[in-house]
């Protein structure tokens, strides 16, 4: 029997943003200057970061070591104060595989990461860009 017509999800199916994602939480991620990597199990439908506390004014997240590396990435404040109120961004509805997080200098925080996920395998996206997952190397990932 010929395997050529097996399907299954890919990155422009549909239904599988339509439907509520399936939950993915990572609390107090511990972010310092060394880039750290955030892997998702399967191709996100929505990310949202939460920055708690820490000595750092600001989170850098990116989509590529390259991205945070370089100037690809945007910042997120970190409220340090008495009634632990927290600044967060709101979901942002993209198809990533990965995040990476880092902080200035000497600088850490603490930092939730909640996503809802596709059923798209993260294996979809390998060979979408240039350099590999997650369109590393694409412009505006870096």
């Amino acid at each position: 029997m010929s395997l050529s017509n097996v399907y299954s999800v890919g990155l422009n199916n549909v239904g599988s943003y339509q439907v509520s994602g399936a939950p993915f939480a990572s609390g107090s991620i511990n972010v310092n200057s060394t880039a750290k990597k955030i892997e998702f199990p399967y191709v996100t439908k929505w990310i949202q970061v939460i920055p708690h506390t820490g000595s750092a004014d600001d989170v850098k997240v990116g989509f590529s070591e390259n991205g945070l590396s370089g100037n690809n990435y945007f910042r997120l404040h970190v409220t340090n104060n008495q009634n632990h109120q927290t600044s967060y961004m709101e979901p942002m509805h993209l198809k990533v595989t990965e995040l990476w997080l880092s902080c200035d200098g000497s600088d850490t925080a603490s930092v939730d990461v909640v996503a809802g996920l596709t059923n798209i395998p993260v294996e979809r996206v390998t060979n979408v860009s240039p350099s590999g997952s997650n369109w590393s190397g694409s412009v505006g990932v870096g």
